[in-house]
């Protein structure tokens, strides 16, 4: 009836590292918001997480992106790096499997950052909702510095 009191929803860093915005990143697809709305992330740690409770529905075959699909309708894409998908997989390891219910925290990726910066990639990890059509107020916490599974990032209203 009223949406006085809808309390905002959070989504967790899926690395630790410093919050940015996506207008910083040097991929116009992701700073422009062309596939969907979030935050960046310069990470610090090794180990991609889950930034929500949710359903694990798409793991790339390249291990370089997964999708997240919350109880309350909301997607979630996490990509880690830029133009990463060029490694074919090589510099990263996947820890859960597609399909599987995780809560926050739970490991999904483990990257080598020491090889996918010596090949030359950005290791800047991208977590968005891609449906923004059922949410509202998106905010991130830009400059913050992150615990993966353990800050929040980013957060939203339902419409």
């Amino acid at each position: 009836m009223f949406n006085f009191f809808k309390k905002n929803q959070e989504i967790l860093s899926p690395v630790s590292g410093k919050v940015v915005d996506l207008s910083q990143v040097p991929d116009e697809v992701f700073s422009q918001k062309l596939a969907g709305d979030g935050v960046a992330i310069e990470p610090t740690s090794n180990e991609i997480v889950a930034p929500a409770d949710g359903v694990l529905t798409l793991i790339f075959n390249t291990n370089h992106a997964f999708a997240l699909t919350l109880k309350n309708g909301v997607e979630l894409l996490i990509h880690i790096g830029i133009d990463t998908v060029a490694l074919n997989g090589k510099g990263f390891t996947r820890l859960a499997e597609q399909g599987t219910k995780v809560k926050a925290g739970t490991p999904i990726v483990r990257v080598d950052k020491d090889f996918i910066e010596k090949s030359g990639y950005s290791l800047v990890t991208l977590a968005l909702i891609t449906n923004t059509e059922i949410v509202k107020d998106i905010n991130g916490a830009i400059g913050e510095n992150a615990e993966a599974g353990k800050t929040a990032v980013i957060d939203y209203k339902m419409k």
